[in-house]
């Protein structure tokens, strides 16, 4: 922490706090999650208050699945006192949906996987095999 201003931090103080790289917070201002920050006279950036508890957020969103440019909007709709929770509501009932579909994908997909391991003896010759064969088109999953 700078000890003449408290309130501004380096990029290596910034990354330990928020848990992230250094690279990632250069990436991130490159896409215009973060703004661009002020530098000091030596060039080295000068972070003020607040963009741990962004990095945080962002990251967050990330673990949800939220795609960068879904939190590029999160991050727009946090500031707007009009339609911000109803719109954050909207986006998250979105993410909701997908995660709900892809769960129903990979279900399908272990129940297929399942039938492909119980038909399997282990044993025998390659072109018996049933995996193989559901593999190579002979077979439908």
């Amino acid at each position: 922490m700078d000890i003449q201003n408290p309130r501004h931090i380096t990029i290596g103080a910034v990354a330990r706090q928020a848990g992230v790289g250094i690279d990632t917070i250069r990436y991130y201002e490159r896409e215009g999650l973060l703004p661009e920050p002020v530098r000091r006279a030596s060039g080295y950036r000068d972070y003020g208050a607040g963009i741990v508890e962004r990095l945080r957020f962002i990251r967050r969103a990330k673990d949800l699945g939220f795609t960068l440019q879904e939190i590029r909007e999160l991050l727009a709709l946090s500031t707007d006192r009009e339609r911000g929770v109803k719109s954050v509501k909207q986006r998250a009932e979105a993410r909701l949906g997908e995660v709900e579909q892809r769960i129903r994908e990979l279900q399908r997909v272990k129940r297929g996987l399942k039938q492909l391991i119980d038909a399997c003896p282990g044993h025998g010759a390659l072109e018996h095999c049933p995996i193989l064969r559901a593999l190579g088109g002979e077979d439908k999953v």
